[in-house]
């Protein structure tokens, strides 16, 4: 584990789903986890990123969510905390979402936000 400042960070039971079949389906390392992160960008001036990973970096938090490694890097610490991932699935189209309680206004596509 990490010494990283800690963050409290939840992803839902569907978005678990949806991340272990994509690392079962890749035949990715059980060390394998989810990076969560914050990126400058969008049109209300953050934006999230999501990637698979192998395994997590020096400096991480490291949290287990429904047996599936997430990896938050420090910086995206500030943003993150009390963040939940959601994956949902509609006749509007399916993806990752989330409710971030940090933000305070995002754009009309929800894939940005400002703080």
């Amino acid at each position: 584990m990490s010494t990283a400042t800690a963050v409290k960070l939840s992803v839902t039971d569907s978005a678990v789903a949806e991340v272990k079949k994509f690392i079962v389906a890749e035949g990715i390392a059980d060390t394998a986890g989810l990076r969560v992160r914050v990126v400058p960008g969008g049109c209300s001036g953050f934006s999230y990123s999501l990637n698979i990973e192998e395994e997590s970096q020096t400096g991480d938090n490291v949290i287990e969510a429904n047996g599936l490694k997430v990896f938050v890097d420090p910086l995206s610490v500030q943003y993150l905390n009390g963040i939940e991932v959601d994956y949902v699935n509609s006749v509007m189209g399916s993806g990752f979402t989330f409710n971030n309680p940090n933000s305070t206004g995002s754009c009309g596509c929800g894939s940005s936000f400002s703080v």
